[in-house]
């Protein structure tokens, strides 16, 4: 997929997937358009590709929007979520109640952001409030009623703790946020996400156990898009990812000087399809980003 393209999710019914071209890396960023009764949106991408999310909604939901549902309030999931409901005045935000008053009033949202992402900040816009008027909290068990079909919601807190999952019950096929890893077809593999300050690499792993509970079809990414093959094997594999990964940074740290040099060291050898793939700059980001996660569940781990 090009950046800006929409494409149905194989094996759903009335289902569509937005590349935003988040990074400028084309699929990056996957947004999903649910044409219900109630048209839906799962994630919203980050602020600054609004308007291809906009253009979406127009072209395939009608210009209707009712529901607004990021799988978690890091920015790259919620940061378009106040601009939508700017734009279309009926839609309305259900996001886990950890994460509402995150959206309500973002500046600490943003604060952490730029900590953590460094200079790829310079891809964001800041986002817009979402007026307490217009969101409202999930919790574990929840039900969204999209009319014609519902979505129940599975607390997934391990990348983070407002992180959902949403199990469509028209469709097999669970909305993934990042409980189950970044899907990264250059190298046919699902990637670790184990941004700071929360990772927490038991609760992932008991996130991804949960996710194979639900016994999906479809596993629909937050980042490049669905997965309709192999999910059994997709899951299984994530979870020897994260320990692997974590294992590696943390023997890392036993043998460099200190964990500026770790950080280095992984932004300096991204895995070389992916750089094909993302650009050099994102990939490195990428592994930044998420070292500076594992460094941080660390330190949790040995207080």
């Amino acid at each position: 997929m090009a950046i800006g393209d929409v494409e149905p999710v194989p094996g759903c019914t009335d289902v569509y997937c937005l590349a935003t071209g988040m990074y400028d890396v084309a699929e990056y960023g996957s947004v999903y358009l649910i044409d219900a009764e109630r048209p839906a949106i799962v994630d919203t991408g980050i602020g600054a590709d609004r308007q291809r999310v906009f253009d979406a909604v127009d072209e395939y939901l009608d210009g209707r929007l009712a529901v607004v549902l990021p799988t978690h309030v890091h920015l790259d999931h919620a940061g378009g979520a106040g601009y939508l409901v700017d734009r279309y005045k009926d839609a309305h935000v259900h996001a886990h109640e950890i994460g509402v008053p995150h959206l309500i009033d973002p500046g600490r949202l943003v604060e952490g952001t730029k900590a953590a992402v460094d200079d790829q900040w310079r891809f964001y816009d800041e986002p817009l409030p979402v007026p307490e008027a217009r969101i409202s909290p999930l919790v574990d068990g929840d039900v969204v009623d999209l009319g014609d079909r519902t979505l129940s919601v599975h607390r997934a807190p391990g990348h983070a703790p407002h992180q959902v999952v949403f199990r469509d019950d028209r469709d097999d096929a669970v909305f993934t946020g990042d409980a189950a890893g970044i899907w990264a077809p250059a190298v046919g593999a699902v990637q670790p996400t184990t941004p700071p300050p929360q990772f927490d690499l038991e609760q992932c792993l008991d996130d991804v156990r949960h996710l194979e509970g639900l016994d999906p079809e479809v596993l629909c990414f937050g980042h490049f898009g669905p997965v309709s093959r192999g999910v059994p094997a997709v899951l299984e594999s994530y979870k020897r990812t994260l320990v692997e990964w974590v294992e590696a940074v943390r023997q890392r740290r036993e043998e460099l000087p200190d964990d500026a040099a770790v950080l280095d060291h992984f932004e300096s050898s991204p895995d070389p399809d992916l750089v094909e793939a993302w650009g050099r700059r994102k990939a490195g980001g990428e592994l930044r980003l998420n070292v500076k996660g594992v460094l941080a569940y660390l330190d949790s781990v040995d207080e």
